[in-house]
């Protein structure tokens, strides 16, 4: 089973971030540029929050704001659950499932290392299962 660290070993530890002052206009920019679904909300180094476009679609939009004039901290997702590198995809899919969430901050040392979503940990799961069939169909056949 893969932990959070091989996958952010194999996908990077880039990490995305906005301050909570900046308009959620700009931490959506961001968002667009770099083909993610979230960013970290941080101040003074510290994860004080995520962004994700649900928050945005359903605490902007909803609510007639404009994301030009709205700032991060009003609208971000202020409890952040996170994983350590020690834990397992599964630990995090249970996580995700249960709390119905997309993205995972990585917490090592109380500092911020990465960011995993959930088609990260989907395309782990594919990579075992698919080393798995392959290793049974290799003794099932005796390695011909």
């Amino acid at each position: 089973m893969k932990t959070v660290r091989q996958i952010l070993d194999k996908k990077g530890r880039g990490v995305y971030s906005v301050s909570p002052d900046s308009s959620v206009f700009d931490a959506l920019k961001l968002m667009a540029d770099k083909n993610i679904g979230a960013v970290m909300v941080t101040s003074e180094d510290k994860v004080v929050g995520i962004l994700s476009e649900r928050d945005y679609a359903r605490k902007v939009v909803l609510h007639g704001k404009t994301s030009k004039d709205t700032p991060v901290r009003d609208i971000m997702t202020e409890k952040v659950l996170y994983v350590l590198p020690e834990n397992t995809t599964t630990d995090c899919m249970a996580l995700m499932a249960d709390k119905k969430i997309r993205h995972l901050p990585v917490i090592e040392a109380d500092k911020l290392t990465g960011v995993i979503s959930i088609g990260d940990i989907v395309q782990a799961i594919i990579e075992e299962d698919k080393y798995i069939i392959e290793q049974l169909e290799n003794y099932i056949t005796g390695g011909r």
